[in-house]
């Protein structure tokens, strides 16, 4: 019988757990990147963008822990690709967030607009909805849980396209200085393609539930 309570059993020691490590992890990142854009202090903000970079690696550990446990066994808890669509996905997230932060350290970009805090917000509600989506895995006792929070985050990520387009138009509109546009671009389509491998791990997650329901 193909039941959706066969995902994650307690017989699954390998993939969930470390599966809802990476979910913890990459919440944690975006909230590390949350304080760092919202420090007014510079060397307060260094701090938070040297946390989200130690995060950054504890990722990549995780997503390597689930490649090589995907690659020792046979017997998977869903779709091999699925697995690894959904580890790519979160370690993509990280990367992303990393990147953002470390290009604002590598730019001296000392303001920090309000469209870049605004993206940052929006992360942690989608890594939030994500973190939930992941550990209600775990059982699957209720699978709205996670159609909920894959809807929104698609939300999300699309309050995110507007919020970066309003924003790069701005800057064309009212920046003068051309080096400081380019930066500050740079640095907003950084962030947004976070938010598009958040939708990118919802849409991985609807796909086991429409294979499995």
């Amino acid at each position: 019988m193909n039941s959706i309570f066969k995902f994650f059993t307690p017989k699954d020691k390998k993939f969930q757990p470390l599966f809802e490590q990476a979910g913890s992890n990459v919440l944690k990142i975006s909230e590390a990147l949350l304080l760092a854009l919202s420090a007014t202090d510079l060397e307060r903000r260094k701090e938070y963008i040297k946390e989200v970079e130690r995060l950054e690696h504890v990722g990549d550990d995780i997503t390597h822990s689930i490649f090589l446990e995907l690659s020792k066994n046979f017997i998977t808890p869903f779709d091999r690709e699925d697995i690894h669509a959904l580890a790519s996905a979160v370690d993509d997230i990280a990367d992303y967030i990393h990147a953002s932060a470390s290009n604002i350290e590598l730019y001296n970009i000392v303001h920090i607009g309000d469209a870049m805090i605004k993206l940052a917000e929006l992360l942690v509600e989608m890594c939030t909805d994500l973190d939930k989506a992941i550990k209600e895995l775990r059982s699957f006792k209720n699978i709205r849980v996670i159609a909920d929070a894959c809807v929104r985050i698609n939300s999300g990520e699309n309050q995110a396209d507007y919020v970066t387009n309003l924003a790069i138009a701005r800057l064309f509109e009212f920046e003068t200085n051309a080096i400081e546009l380019i930066k500050q671009k740079e640095v907003l389509q950084t962030l947004e393609m976070a938010t598009d491998k958040c939708e990118d791990a919802a849409n991985v997650l609807e796909s086991i539930l429409v294979k499995n329901a």
